[in-house]
């Protein structure tokens, strides 16, 4: 007797995987679910952040890694975001292997590299800031002041503050958009997972001498403007330069504070006269109530600079 080929038993093969108890649960048609990834790289991070913890002398997150109030010199930035990023780098790798996925896939591709997105980012970065005091001194808010470095002081600090940036900009980048980012993204897309982090990099600066609320909130924006970069670019190496050079030109160049720090051996001893409101008083400019307009402006402006949405 003829029977269809869906009907005939086949007691050889075994039941599909998704018959097993709570296979739903730890795995969707493809892979692991989202939540399980994220959750096994949080653990291996947190675990080899502590087997790396004797390299560095103070805890795992600058600028918060002093709690003093004062000058803050290179060096802490240099080895703490260093060997963070590091870390971060290795044990993404370590996804990246047991995912099947390439490194690159989570937004710091090497083949760019420091290249045209990185540098275009700097430039994004020291002109954002520069806008910003620029209105602040047009309507007599703040001053430049003088020089308080010269000769081979300039060159050594801008140098030292320039690799401590990078590496915070690095470190900060990749911790919350790149393996993060990609691993939530394909849970609950790429927007609600960018808002988590946006939200989650503002608490990343809550133990930061001077950080005020509203300097809180825009860091969130911040946030969400670098996430915006890496939707238009594919990675997250302009984010990176941005970063980099917001951080450096606040810090060094004009010797503002920087959520609410100060860097040892700025160039320009600039001071601010006005409400903290519109300067952003003691967490620097940054939480000026101007920097959301601004943010606005930067999306219009990178929206129209890159028009595509990158793979």
């Amino acid at each position: 007797m003829d029977q269809s080929p869906e009907l005939v038993p086949r007691p050889e093969q075994a039941p599909p995987a998704s018959t097993f108890p709570l296979y739903d649960v730890f795995f969707n048609d493809i892979e692991l679910r989202a939540g399980w990834r994220f959750f096994m790289f949080y653990i291996t991070l947190k675990v080899a952040r502590l087997g790396a913890a004797f390299l560095v002398r103070y805890a795992q997150r600058a600028p918060s890694a002093n709690q003093h109030v004062g000058a803050f010199g290179p060096g802490p930035f240099i080895i703490s975001d260093g060997v963070s990023f590091m870390v971060l780098l290795g044990v993404s790798a370590l996804m990246a292997r047991f995912e099947n996925r390439k490194l690159g896939q989570y937004g710091l591709p090497f083949r760019l590299a420091f290249r045209g997105d990185f540098w275009l980012g700097g430039l994004w970065g020291f002109g954002a800031v520069s806008v910003l005091l620029l209105t602040l001194r047009a309507d007599h808010n703040f001053s430049y002041g003088a020089p308080e470095l010269s000769g081979w002081s300039i060159v050594r600090f801008a140098s030292l503050w320039a690799v401590a940036f990078l590496a915070v900009g690095l470190y900060e980048e990749f911790y919350l958009r790149g393996y993060a980012q990609f691993t939530l993204t394909t849970g609950i897309s790429f927007w609600p997972a960018a808002f988590l982090l946006s939200f989650f990099f503002a608490a990343l600066h809550l133990g930061n001498p001077g950080e005020t609320k509203f300097g809180l909130f825009q860091i969130v924006l911040i946030g969400l403007f670098f996430g915006f970069t890496l939707w238009r670019t594919g990675t997250l190496w302009f984010a990176v330069g941005f970063h980099a050079a917001w951080d450096w030109a606040q810090s060094f160049f004009y010797g503002t504070p920087d959520s609410g720090i100060v860097a040892q051996g700025h160039l320009l001893h600039s001071s601010f006269a006005g409400p903290d409101w519109l300067t952003g008083g003691t967490v620097g400019p940054e939480g000026s109530v101007l920097v959301a307009p601004l943010l606005v402006l930067l999306c219009v402006l990178f929206y129209f600079a890159f028009p595509n949405r990158a793979p």
